[in-house]
């Protein structure tokens, strides 16, 4: 993987400039925070600009191509390697979201976040945010190394062929709950 990484952070640094990574604080294991780790994809919000409502305005065409083949997701291995993240497990949503989610929807915190997870093999950002929830219970509730194996290998089919990906996607078309944080919470 190191070629794979260095020529992604030569490409982001040549077309975006520093910094190369994007770090974000996310709620981890029981809704600890943790800074996430990927490659950046995007330049910087300009004065006015809603930085989760202009998401295609502000996508680059080498972070377009980061996050159509995953590879903006590869440093999150760092993130695994602190123990931080699982391999496999439910997405680490915004920490703007913890104060919004139902009793069950938090459930989702009871394991380690992951970098791949069911609602990534089963439908990506195509899923509402109530189906991704749901699909996040059902794995805590499910889990199992079996699981976990057969989560990895649709990921590896869903990566090859871009599956479920939308570039520069519209929080508004998946946000049926309210999570945004500009937006009241329909619990």
């Amino acid at each position: 993987m190191l070629p794979v990484l260095v020529l992604s952070a030569i490409a982001v640094r040549a077309v975006m400039g520093s910094p190369i990574f994007f770090r974000q604080q996310r709620p981890g294991l029981k809704g600890k925070p943790f800074y996430i780790i990927k490659f950046r994809s995007m330049r910087g919000p300009k004065p006015g600009e809603i930085w989760f409502r202009s998401d295609k305005d502000r996508l680059t065409p080498v972070g377009r191509f980061l996050r159509r083949t995953s590879i903006d997701e590869l440093p999150e291995l760092w993130n695994v390697l602190r123990g931080e993240m699982s391999l496999v497990g439910p997405r680490p949503l915004l920490m703007e979201y913890l104060g919004k989610y139902t009793a069950e929807a938090n459930r989702r915190h009871d394991v380690c976040p992951g970098i791949t997870g069911l609602a990534q093999v089963y439908g990506r950002q195509h899923l509402l945010f109530s189906e991704r929830l749901k699909l996040d219970v059902w794995y805590v509730d499910k889990w199992s190394l079996l699981l976990d194996i057969n989560i990895l290998c649709k990921t590896v089919f869903s990566v090859l062929f871009s599956k479920g990906i939308v570039s520069g996607q519209n929080v508004d078309s998946i946000d049926d709950l309210g999570l945004s944080s500009d937006k009241p919470s329909r619990k």
